[in-house]
């Protein structure tokens, strides 16, 4: 999950605004655990359609 989505429930803000102490920490946390979670859904799409014409470009030139 992307942290630009969600909701801070100390300040109901935002997370990736991060407003106050508790959105600063969470935001932090995310990006920690999971390097793709600053990826918007454009981007991981983009990315998934690049692995796959690489894949089809390799099969293609092998047989």
């Amino acid at each position: 999950m992307t942290y630009d989505r969600l909701v801070c429930a100390n300040c109901a803000a935002p997370v990736s605004e991060g407003r106050c102490p508790v959105c600063r920490a969470n935001r932090e946390r995310l990006q920690q655990e999971n390097w793709l979670g600053g990826l918007s859904p454009a981007a991981l799409v983009a990315a998934l359609v690049v692995l796959i014409a690489a894949v089809a470009l390799l099969a293609h030139q092998t047989a």
